[in-house]
């Protein structure tokens, strides 16, 4: 399911920024991007986030903006200098008409500024109980994407529950018609028919086209769907797997179908079936 959120902090090294963008995806998939600084708690960050969301790619950006106290966040080390202003004179002293050396110069020598070392872990604390603030914005905005997909697929369910009530209710005429058909054949051939043998052919090709068990099946795993999408707890592998069901039983339905409206109506119901697959794909 998607969603974004965007949470700041300001500290006392400087302002924390989590941005947190969901994607569709089968499973759960966490990315992050963090400052140098708190690398390290790239696991715990990550556990966090699996305690909370179980579906959905998820990109993690955690920002730092530093501040600095001019007196004392930003020194030069001046052992370094020395020793750079040193070999600038000794090479100076073999390269004539050389410029003079330029201070900003050495300030962009590596090791010459020094930033003050940041205490980790009450940042990283920080940090933590501002990510678990993004996760509830973003856990806000994927539930209520969540309630608008549950609205199509209760609707969808209703499209295939009256599917269902049509197919059970044309079925008498579709047993009575291949029966219907059965006796032509046996006229065409313009013999005398067994009647023991012929109340077997029918009872046969009843047997054959008799679909009330599948069609109980599908109300069934309506029934789960409905509770599926009344539960509080993540449901989207079981809608899953009720698809499935669903699409098996449609598949039955469809081979034994011997009648165009029933046929058209299983098209139909597969067209639902398969149009509430897409969006279960989305959901937790």
């Amino acid at each position: 399911m998607t969603g974004f959120a965007r949470q700041s902090s300001e500290t006392g090294v400087g302002t924390l920024t989590w941005e947190l963008r969901a994607v569709n995806h089968r499973y759960l998939d966490v990315q992050f991007r963090l400052p140098e600084e708190l690398r390290a708690c790239e696991q715990g960050f990550k556990q966090q986030v699996a305690e909370r969301l179980g579906r959905g790619k998820i990109e993690c950006t955690l920002k730092l903006k530093r501040t600095f106290d001019a007196d004392t966040d930003l020194s030069v080390n001046l052992d370094l200098v020395r020793v750079i202003r040193k070999r600038v004179t000794e090479l100076s002293t073999e390269l004539r008409d050389t410029l003079p050396l330029n201070p900003f110069e050495i300030l962009r020598w590596p090791g010459v500024l020094c930033e003050t070392e940041v205490d980790v872990e009450p940042l990283a604390a920080e940090a933590g109980k501002l990510l678990a603030a993004a996760l509830d914005e973003l856990a806000a905005m994927r539930a209520s994407e969540g309630e608008r997909i549950a609205r199509m697929l209760e609707a969808r369910c209703a499209d295939v529950a009256a599917l269902i009530g049509s197919i059970r209710d044309r079925l008498p005429a579709v047993l009575e018609a291949a029966h219907a058909r059965q006796r032509e054949r046996i006229e065409r051939l313009d013999v005398a028919a067994d009647p023991a043998r012929l109340e077997v052919e029918v009872a046969l090709i009843s047997q054959k086209l008799d679909v009330d068990e599948e069609l109980d099946r599908l109300d069934s795993h309506l029934t789960e769907i409905g509770q599926a999408l009344a539960a509080d707890d993540p449901v989207g592998r079981r809608l899953d797997f009720l698809m499935q069901e669903l699409n098996r039983e449609a598949n039955t339905l469809g081979s034994k179908s011997a009648d165009a409206d029933t046929t058209r109506a299983v098209v139909d119901l597969k067209v639902l079936i398969e149009q509430m697959r897409e969006q279960i794909q989305n959901v937790e």
